[in-house]
């Protein structure tokens, strides 16, 4: 939010918590590794002293502390549970009440969030929200029902602890029988590490928002522009996106300029690897827990079979790529049949550097790393600028840069349908009393100090696979694909809408709802036991992933009785989607922008269910 808190101490961890570990489905373990005894090496020779192990509940300890932590050749601090980045995986059967003692061994509070977990409020882990912290030297008890199954993960909730270590995945087992069979299970979690002071990422972000963007337009680049489009386009497109003061080749705002993507805690040079046999089925968790960065996943000569999203369990859609935004999960499963190596392959959003791991039958076998597609970049639809809206004209017809960019509205048209596999994919026009989220007219928002920019005309997007995955050949997943393996046992007709317009200023690198920050929010007051329909508006050029704390929302994409399951949404530029909620629990809880950075400069609002 708007408030910052010190960072790392310099106390050394001294862990005596036992890392327990134990068989999971068919012998096989969730770490990375083979405990099974079926012969195959053990693939912990090929990982750091970092690798995090298995903790089984219900009942778990886990220490918050500093530890060296160095994957560039610079040695610095991250914060580490039980000694390992990412922490820990924590392995807790559906039916059963955790508990989770966490003790703060670092010199400021601390904090962890179980992401995508239905708890009470209290156990929700936001300080100054629900409960107080941690603070140093002082053990905070959780205890709450697991009350579902699937992929998970647990994060830091305090200052940009997140950002240096402190998050871990989290596998609920179910209590009846899984409905895909699989021979091996691994998690995969993805992140991003930078040698820098979060607060100096922070700071130059406020001082110039591109700073991390090395890959601007260029005199090269114009030239190029004008022997495809001609010269009158090329300059009127430059003049328009200097009018907004942005940049089309903005995609990410902290890149791998800083960043260096890690697969499992390791950079791309240590190649992680998974263990299989030909033959086998391999389910695959990918949890992306970075702070800023949405990837792109493929593995080159292998199908994905994509069954689950955010935990809950879909029907099963193959493809050859997909995107993960910032929180979300996705399972998948593979076979691979030959007696060769495969290469996990995750490259940013914007293509400034990956991530990346091995499936291989032996230790110390890789196959070819493909390279880095090429950069996207945004155009005026990502501004909510559909040239259909406007007459179904080219775009290089149009002088864009008379147009006043001030007064691109609006959030009342409704969005064009769209169709994916033959399926309709709804629009995010409420059909029942909606509301902004603050009872203020959007067209208030047009010239407010920290908005941008006012979508023209937002659609839905849930169709499209996302910028720089168009036309590459791939057949990539889309929100449209999403359907739920059984019927939302809860599904009914929302009362209404709350209307809330993802809003910023990039030059000012403040961003919010409703062209507020948290600190001038009121709480978005919801009744106990109340169905509602949340509308998202993308007011912005950027991704942003939404994520409400304490329930499990139906994501309206168009599958009827089987709409999907989510806790995160990445809502496209210029993009508005809906989804629907019963707020069964009552508390004060999060709902924000899952870019770090974002949510800490004001994207984050209090949602009061009572």
């Amino acid at each position: 939010m708007d408030d910052w808190s010190q960072m790392l101490g310099s106390n050394r961890l001294r862990s005596r918590t036992p890392l327990s570990r134990r068989r999971f489905v068919q012998g096989l373990t969730l770490a990375g590794y083979s405990i099974g005894g079926d012969g195959i090496p053990d693939a912990r020779a090929a990982a750091p002293a970092t690798a995090p192990s298995v903790l089984n509940g219900p009942e778990l300890d886990l220490i918050v502390a500093p530890l060296p932590f160095n994957v560039t050749g610079r040695a610095r601090s991250a914060t580490a549970i039980n000694g390992s980045v990412p922490g820990p995986i924590l392995r807790l059967h559906e039916g059963d009440e955790a508990t989770i003692r966490v003790t703060n061994r670092l010199s400021e509070p601390t904090s962890i969030h179980w992401h995508g977990i239905r708890l009470p409020a209290d156990q929700d882990g936001v300080p100054g929200l629900s409960f107080a912290g941690i603070s140093p030297g002082d053990t905070f008890t959780y205890r709450f029902p697991i009350k579902q199954a699937g992929t998970y993960w647990y994060h830091g909730h305090s200052g940009m602890q997140e950002q240096t270590g402190l998050y871990g995945p989290l596998v609920l087992v179910p209590r009846d029988s899984e409905p895909y069979q699989y021979d091996r299970d691994y998690v995969v979690m993805l992140s991003d590490w930078t040698d820098e002071d979060p607060m100096t990422v922070l700071a130059n972000l406020k001082e110039q928002s591109d700073y991390y963007n090395h890959h601007r337009r260029t005199l090269a680049t114009f030239l190029h522009d004008v022997e495809r489009q001609g010269l009158g386009a090329t300059l009127r497109d430059r003049l328009t996106w200097g009018r907004m003061r942005m940049s089309p080749t903005d995609i990410m705002d902290v890149t791998g300029a800083t960043y260096t993507f890690l697969l499992n805690g390791q950079p791309p040079s240590r190649n992680w690897t998974a263990l299989f046999r030909p033959g086998e089925k391999v389910r695959l968790r990918f949890i992306n827990g970075s702070s800023m960065t949405s990837f792109d996943i493929r593995i080159p000569g292998l199908p994905l079979r994509v069954i689950a999203a955010d935990g809950s369990d879909i029907a099963p859609v193959t493809v050859g790529e997909f995107r993960v935004g910032v929180a979300e999960t996705y399972d998948v499963i593979v076979e691979p049949r030959n007696d060769s190596a495969y290469t996990l392959f995750a490259q940013a959003e914007d293509r400034s550097g990956y991530a990346r791991g091995t499936l291989a039958p032996r230790l110390g076998m890789a196959a070819a790393i493909p390279p880095l597609d090429p950069r996207p970049l945004r155009t005026m639809v990502d501004m909510g600028m559909s040239m259909k809206v406007m007459g179904g004209m080219d775009m290089p017809s149009i002088d864009l840069s008379k147009m006043d960019m001030s007064h691109m509205d609006r959030s009342q048209t409704p969005a064009a349908p769209a169709t994916a596999q033959g399926q309709p994919v709804a629009t995010a026009t409420p059909v029942v009393p909606s509301v902004n989220a603050d009872g203020v007219d959007p067209q208030r928002l047009r010239g407010a100090p920290f908005v941008d920019n006012v979508a023209q005309q937002p659609r839905s997007r849930l169709d499209e696979p996302g910028d720089g995955l168009e036309d590459n050949g791939r057949r990539v997943l889309v929100y449209a694909d999403l359907k739920a393996l059984q019927p939302d046992p809860d599904a009914g007709a929302p009362t209404r809408a709350i209307v809330f317009h993802l809003t910023g200023n990039m030059e000012r690198f403040v961003w919010g709802f409703d062209g507020k920050k948290y600190s001038q929010a009121e709480p978005v007051r919801i009744r106990l036991g109340e169905r509602v329909r949340v509308v998202l508006i993308n007011d912005t050029m950027m991704e942003h992933p939404i994520h409400l704390h304490g329930f499990l929302f139906a994501l309206e994409n168009g599958q009827g009785d089987h709409l999907p399951l989510k806790h995160t949404v990445n809502v496209e530029p210029g993009g508005r989607l809906s989804f629907i909620f019963t707020a069964d629990q009552p508390g004060r809880w999060a709902f924000h922008c899952h870019l770090l950075y974002h949510m800490e400069t004001g994207m984050f609002r209090t949602v009061l269910v009572a």
